[in-house]
């Protein structure tokens, strides 16, 4: 019996079963006697080896079963020792192993330097966390290590199969390196698919620094095209080729890895909402063909809400609890804290927090580096992180604070100076919360002393730029003594979204409402000119205007008494940008762009209006962000 078609299930329900064990586990440490708690992750292990043994993963089921023994003792002990939770968590963490192996189809990695480890005495894990470092992977008879020097020459060789074997190394004295990795390698996975990296995806989530990275990439794009695109990227120092490889035994499947459970329920909600679809559309076409004006109105309308519902569940169907990512929280905290040597008590309040799935995979990364920073240099010798999230209208907010000295805003002020990254005169006058986005800078820290996890805005600029590429803003705010919390707001949805319809001229574009904190009408009288800056006032503050036709390389056209002006957030503080007129506000189906479009500055995305035209949605801070030879002038579809 062919039983590949059930391991996204079984890759699914084990995932599950490996974080309710680390919950457990954590949960274990603090109160070791719980025999609830010990028969739970019995019960846990004893799944995943019965599932795995069913679905012919020996390994997977080997180790499942050899934990359970453990558990087994513990379940007669009644007690859990505190040096066997270190070995339980190593062992989970080789489960999660395995599973990428299954997932990508390899050869599950060796467990038997694991299995045939003695356990560790409590003398000698007081104090210190013990892991076990995965071992190699095996590496395919079909594809052999990479023993020469990468070459930087490119060749029709290295290309002949569309197949490229990377070599990228990262500078010395690269900030975070493994977070850079891991959006080097989803900038790569646009220009083609990714076949293989070492080292892995889930490595690199786990903060695994790693300075040279091995990528095999499937792509029609040259050698020298991937070679350009990379090498613009930060702490990129050099991209280089191997020899082509041949094909790997077994290529992850592209849906593998992307299945949805969906309740029962949903379901029978679809399949009553097709029903009514049928139907409606047998009573509209009864109605025009008996010219029945009136019933076909009525038909109209009954269509416009089965539509609306229908996207509502459809919607429902993409929305994933925020729980899913941050889950793996606690582990992180408890790890890094043993490992610092500090007392952190972490809370997690995310409790039916849903989102759309496309946001939650871009989403674990930057939560996970502003935790570890909070570990790292939030809290001194003992404190409090937590996690929390909520909704605030068509957002939702996710925060992750500490109770720590909070951070000091003079310092930044003057770290930036000292940078050349402002004159002493524009850091005067720059407000607290303008300073602190400071430290979202590429490169920026006030840290004495760069630790493994990174001072405080050592990688906050990757945080930063992952957020705003969802759609969503970054906001600190701190307070000496009190601590700092990091807020993120981000959409419910990538997919549908709410805009704003602005007229540039005569061009209509979209702008997400989640980048919009004011569109209304000034009087021309109440612009006033600051320096060489228009400026007006609003909120007892001077807002700067920017030409949105300017950005764009467009004429200018707004000449009436009022001045149509969209308030958004750029670098830490509000900015008016000025545009022909409003056009309205709709709900918008956004499609992602293709090469080469996807490359246009400050460009999120498209959509298509009712009467059938394609207008692009702008991403204002992107947009303004754009730097000399950026693709800007082409957004609005000049000829060329």
């Amino acid at each position: 019996m062919d039983m590949s078609k059930y391991r996204g299930m079984f890759l699914s329900e084990t995932a599950e079963h490996l974080k309710k064990m680390s919950a457990l586990l954590l949960a274990l440490e603090n109160d070791p006697a719980d025999r609830d708690g010990i028969d739970a992750l019995f019960r846990e292990a004893h799944s995943i080896k019965g599932m795995a043994a069913s679905m012919g993963y020996d390994r997977t089921a080997e180790l499942a079963h050899h934990l359970e023994d453990l558990m087994d003792g513990f379940r007669q002990s009644g007690v859990v020792p505190p040096e066997a939770v270190d070995r339980l968590l190593a062992g989970t963490d080789l489960l999660e192993g395995l599973l990428e192996d299954i997932s990508a189809e390899r050869d599950e990695r060796e467990i038997a330097d694991f299995l045939t480890s003695p356990a560790p005495s409590k003398k000698e894990v007081e104090g210190t966390s013990v892991s076990v470092e995965p071992l190699p992977e095996k590496a395919d008879d079909e594809q052999p290590e990479i023993e020469a020097e990468a070459s930087e020459e490119s060749s029709s060789e290295i290309v002949a199969s569309g197949r490229l074997q990377l070599v990228i190394e990262l500078a010395e004295d690269a900030a975070a390196p493994a977070a850079r990795a891991l959006i080097m390698l989803r900038e790569i996975g646009r220009m083609g698919t990714v076949l293989n990296s070492r080292p892995g995806e889930e490595q690199l989530r786990k903060g695994e620094a790693a300075r040279k990275i091995e990528i095999t990439l499937q792509s029609d794009r040259s050698a020298d095209e991937v070679r350009a695109s990379l090498l613009v990227m930060a702490d990129v120092e050099r991209v280089g080729f191997a020899a082509p490889v041949a094909e790997p035994r077994a290529r992850r499947r592209e849906d593998g890895s992307r299945t949805v459970r969906v309740r029962t329920e949903l379901l029978d909600q679809f399949i009553n909402l097709t029903g009514e679809l049928i139907t409606n559309r047998y009573m509209l076409q009864t109605s025009v063909r008996e010219e029945s004006w009136q019933e076909t109105r009525a038909g109209l309308d009954r269509l416009s809400r089965l539509v609306t519902d229908l996207h509502h569940h459809v919607l429902q169907v993409r929305m994933m609890p925020l729980e899913s990512v941050t889950g793996r929280l606690p582990r992180v905290v408890r790890d890094l804290a043993r490992k610092c040597g500090k007392e952190v008590n972490f809370c997690h309040e995310v409790a039916d927090i849903e989102l759309d799935r496309a946001i939650l995979e871009h989403l674990s990364d930057p939560l996970t580096h502003m935790v570890r920073n909070a570990v790292d240099h939030g809290i001194e010798s003992q404190g409090e992180v937590s996690v929390s999230a909520w909704r605030e209208k068509d957002l939702v907010v996710v925060e992750v604070g500490d109770d720590g000295r909070g951070m000091d805003v003079e310092s930044i002020r003057q770290k930036a100076i000292e940078k050349g990254l402002l004159s002493p005169v524009q850091a005067r006058g720059l407000r607290e919360r303008e300073v602190l986005q400071l430290v979202c800078h590429p490169g920026f820290s006030t840290a004495a002393q760069v630790t493994e996890t990174s001072g405080r805005g050592v990688g906050m600029d990757v945080v930063k730029a992952e957020v705003e590429a969802l759609g969503g803003t970054l906001d600190i705010i701190t307070s000496p003594g009190e601590g700092t919390r990091i807020q993120l707001k981000l959409p419910v949805s990538v997919a549908i979204i709410q805009i704003l319809l602005v007229e540039c001229d005569g061009k209509t574009l979209g702008i997400p409402i989640t980048r919009v904190q004011r569109a209304l009408e000034i009087e021309r009288s109440e612009v006033r000119s600051s320096g060489r800056q228009m400026v007006v006032p609003l909120d007892h503050e001077m807002v700067p205007l920017i030409s949105l036709n300017k950005v764009l390389k467009l004429p200018t056209h707004a000449t009436g008494e009022t001045v149509p002006v969209v308030v958004t957030e750029f670098r830490g503080r509000r900015l008016g940008l000025v545009v022909d007129r409003f056009a309205g506000q709709r709900e918008a189906f956004v499609k992602t762009l293709a090469s080469p479009l996807d490359r246009l500055s400050g460009v999120s995305g498209a959509t298509i209006l009712g009467d059938g035209s394609l207008i692009f949605i702008l991403d204002p801070q992107a947009l303004l962000d754009g730097g000399p030879g950026r693709a800007t002038n082409r957004l609005v579809g000049e000829d060329a």
